[in-house]
């Protein structure tokens, strides 16, 4: 019998049965696993399947390649009032479908566990929108597509950075990007050189320039194979922001 013991983020529960689910959860030790979990639909255990819950989980198989079970306990709950935002749910729900559709299967990612885990405790702050853009960068990194905004791409001023380039993902300073900015991605305010920082910096439409930039390289680098393509709920997630600027 193979069986191990750990703290867990829920991804997604698919059902399975009458009432079963298969459960993905993301986990420290084990990353991304996935199990069967008896009842899970049923109005008593339903809440504790939610993406984004933090739950002990107890994994038991037969065999080590086996799907397995789950016993799944309650370990804290999420934000208070994220369940009353539908944008700060829907950047939950966007965060957690992506570990879901690009992380390997029982694979570790320590790092990514924590960084979800510090992100969901910052949707108790002001600045949980743009938590969630580094969060997306540092899932570009641990899935090996780094990007570099510290320097710049083309050995210009470090600190006039303002673009970033879709081939490479590396920064470009404002007077090295002037012969081909219009093929350039606009880089956010609040990841500039504090001398490049306008007064934008942070506010909502300068979060949608963060995730236009992160969704790019999500597209055309983590899911460029994928036949289902980015998942829904980042799509929705940013459709709901670019739909607040403009109401």
């Amino acid at each position: 019998m193979e069986q191990w013991t750990e703290q867990a983020i829920v991804l997604s529960a698919k059902r399975h049965g009458e009432n079963g689910a298969v459960v993905s959860l993301l986990t420290e030790g084990h990353g991304r696993h996935a199990g069967f979990v008896h009842g899970a639909m049923s109005s008593k255990k339903r809440a504790l399947v939610e993406s984004g819950s933090h739950v002990k989980a107890e994994w038991s198989s037969r065999t080590g390649d086996g799907l397995g079970t789950f016993k799944l306990e309650a370990d804290r709950g999420m934000p208070h009032d994220v369940l009353n935002d539908s944008l700060k749910l829907g950047a939950l729900l966007s965060a957690c479908s992506l570990c879901d559709a690009a992380l390997p299967e029982r694979e570790g990612h320590a790092g990514l566990y924590h960084g979800l885990c510090a992100f969901i405790d910052s949707l108790d702050t002001d600045h949980w929108n743009a938590a969630y853009v580094m969060w997306e960068i540092s899932l570009l990194r641990e899935l090996g597509f780094r990007l570099e905004l510290n320097k710049c791409a083309a050995g210009g001023d470090a600190n006039t950075l303002i673009y970033v380039s879709p081939k490479s993902g590396r920064s470009v300073s404002e007077a090295s990007a002037e012969p081909y900015k219009d093929k350039l991605l606009p880089l956010p305010h609040f990841l500039r050189p504090p001398a490049m920082r306008g007064e934008e910096s942070g506010e909502m439409s300068d979060i949608l320039t963060g995730l236009e930039m992160t969704r790019y390289f999500l597209e055309h680098w983590v899911f460029i194979h994928s036949s289902k393509g980015l998942p829904e709920p980042r799509v929705r997630f940013q459709n709901r922001y670019e739909k607040l600027l403009t109401s």
